[in-house]
């Protein structure tokens, strides 16, 4: 990326030895106090791609939703949870699941709102896509889990929500792994324009604020996110199974409204809703975050993002990045899930 693109990206972003039988999923809905130590220090290695399924989902109403998620390891466990992106889901962590749950932690894999089996639970709710009401969402279901605290691990929509959440709950993160950094923002940033070179990665976003985007988003949805996993990832040689698996989640009926209000927030486009705002001014501040964090990159990250050195002054607490070579793309989990399970275990481990 050149000079030019990387000063814009600064100012726009804000100013997995054990069995495979070891590692199952935990089907216990136990109650999660911290009180189990990992058993192991570090991930096992697999191959990418070596899982390609989890247990039976489990669903559980959580503030508006009814959400759609997998567990896996030990009930009593050190939780964490790991969030996916757009457009990604829970698959994005088929492999790195198992790992921590053989390293001895509960671990908790949520479809977001708009994707999976997860459901409003209302109709008349507001199909919200920003990012504060999307936090909002991984609190409501901690609650319900009865986990007090857990390490909050992600990438892209998944590393935003563990972002606002370590900057707006302190006392709810533990620790967490960011890929990409810091990606808190805010409608003000949002409306900023950019050099052409830089706006050119965001073309999405320009035809989701239209209405022939949604139209086309909706009717070519799997088509238009294998283009996104392509190009985000150009190095990632992803099978047309490993992809279906995850398609599936997009199938969900709020998942264009979703989608298409995100971006469009983003743009300052579309309303958020009042009961959000105090959140969003505070996101607005660019907060800085205090909780041990491990920032990631791939080394082949075809997605806009921002450069490590742009936002290493945003984390106060105990810090440090991790570039992870060798092709990696966007979807660092599912392309590098040892890398990304070890990252979860020492910054866990650090607390």
């Amino acid at each position: 990326m050149s000079d030019e693109i990387n000063r814009d990206r600064r100012r726009f972003f804000g100013s997995a030895a054990m069995t495979l039988a070891a590692a199952q999923f935990s089907l216990t809905t136990a109650a999660t106090a911290e009180t189990a130590k990992p058993i192991k220090a570090g991930a096992t290695a697999v191959k990418p791609g070596t899982n390609t399924s989890f247990a039976s989902l489990k669903q559980i109403d959580a503030g508006l939703l009814n959400v759609g998620y997998a567990e896996a390891g030990p009930a009593g466990g050190p939780p964490v949870i790991l969030l996916h992106g757009w457009p990604y889901d829970i698959y994005a962590f088929v492999d790195v699941a198992p790992m921590l749950a053989a390293a001895g932690y509960r671990v908790i894999v949520p479809y977001l709102r708009g994707y999976g089996t997860t459901r409003f639970l209302s109709d008349a709710t507001v199909r919200n896509g920003q990012p504060s009401a999307i936090a909002t969402d991984i609190v409501a279901l901690m609650d319900e889990l009865k986990i007090e605290k857990a390490t909050l691990a992600g990438f892209d929509w998944g590393a935003r929500t563990a972002n606002i959440i370590a900057a707006l709950w302190p006392e709810r993160c533990k620790a967490m792994v960011s890929v990409s950094g810091y990606l808190i923002g805010s409608q003000q940033a949002g409306k900023m324009p950019l050099p052409p070179k830089a706006e050119l990665q965001w073309w999405y976003q320009f035809y989701f604020a239209t209405e022939r985007g949604r139209e086309g988003y909706d009717k070519y949805r799997k088509e238009f996110s294998k283009l996104i996993w392509q190009l985000a990832s150009p190095q990632w040689h992803f099978d047309d199974a490993t992809f279906d698996r995850s398609a599936k989640a997009f199938d969900n009926p709020d998942h264009v409204a979703v989608v298409i209000h995100n971006y469009r927030w983003r743009l300052g486009l579309a309303e958020g809703e009042a009961k959000y705002d105090d959140y969003e001014k505070r996101l607005a501040q660019a907060p800085v975050i205090g909780v041990p964090t491990i920032t990631m990159e791939g080394d082949a990250n075809g997605a806009p993002h921002p450069e490590p050195s742009a936002y290493a002054k945003m984390f106060s607490g105990k810090y440090s990045h991790r570039t992870v070579k060798g092709g990696i793309g966007h979807n660092l989990p599912q392309e590098a899930p040892k890398a990304f399970a070890d990252a979860v275990i020492d910054v866990a481990a650090d607390v």
